[in-house]
């Protein structure tokens, strides 16, 4: 059975979604970006009904300002109050949880992994993180060099190349972005890759192969030794049917682990 339950946040109203199961186990889904609670093509809806057709619980909702919650919205950044107060409204409409799981993609999955802990989750499942702190209107650094391989591969670039199909200029400003990327720090970067270092056991991280904002992470936690599955898949929001295939196998895999 699906809920439409509203909570408040702080002087806002918010609204949440609860696809009910018997489980002690509860997940709570956040969305990324702007996006509602329902998901890139209702998604995230389509994941929270087949997870509780198997009887575990799922909640999402909207932070404020997004689709159904009032409110402004502030970005990520200055979600914590929302996640917290989305926490607290799942246990309340189902008391039988007594353990929290959370999944989020790209932002929501930084959010998780600064301010989870505070929520009382216990274990959460890390989506392409986001990690750019973006200065131009250029891709991550990490997806530049990936593309630049795999160019300099194809025998038809090189063809390119030397027929001036290529535009030099955005060449070089690729190259230089990625050198003044390897000097300077990324701060969010670093600030995230320590948070999902500090839960351990209890985070996972899922990328999707292609993906540039995948490919950004992978480059931050370099040095890290992190939980980590991959979704063969350029679908940032893992839209096409195999991967919300895939995306909900490891989901249940990863619930009953």
């Amino acid at each position: 059975m699906r809920c439409l339950i509203s909570f408040r946040c702080a002087d806002a109203m918010l609204a949440g979604t609860l696809d009910t199961g018997d489980a002690t186990t509860g997940l709570l889904i956040v969305s990324g970006g702007n996006e509602v609670r329902h998901g890139a093509h209702r998604g995230m809806a389509m994941l929270a009904q087949r997870l509780a057709s198997r009887g575990t619980p799922v909640f999402r909702y909207d932070r404020r300002g997004i689709g159904d919650s009032e409110g402004d919205n502030r970005g990520f950044a200055h979600a914590g109050d929302d996640l917290r107060a989305a926490a607290a409204a799942f246990r309340q409409a189902a008391p039988h949880v007594t353990r929290l799981y959370a999944f989020g993609n790209c932002d929501a999955a930084t959010l998780l992994a600064l301010e989870g802990r505070s929520a009382e989750i216990e274990r959460v499942l890390l989506a392409n993180p986001w990690t750019i702190e973006q200065a131009d209107d250029l891709p991550p650094a990490a997806a530049i060099r990936a593309g630049y391989a795999q160019q300099l591969r194809d025998p038809a670039e090189w063809r390119r190349l030397l027929g001036g199909g290529i535009n030099i200029d955005k060449v070089f400003k690729g190259l230089w972005k990625i050198a003044r990327t390897r000097s300077q720090p990324n701060t969010l970067a670093t600030k995230v890759t320590t948070a999902i270092a500090q839960w351990g056991d209890a985070a996972t991280v899922l990328l999707a192969r292609d993906d540039n904002t995948a490919r950004a992470f992978a480059d931050a936690a370099r040095s890290h030794d992190f939980q980590t599955l991959t979704i063969d898949t350029s679908s940032h929001s893992f839209a096409r049917a195999a991967d919300k295939q895939a995306l909900a196998e490891i989901i249940t895999r990863w619930l009953d682990a």
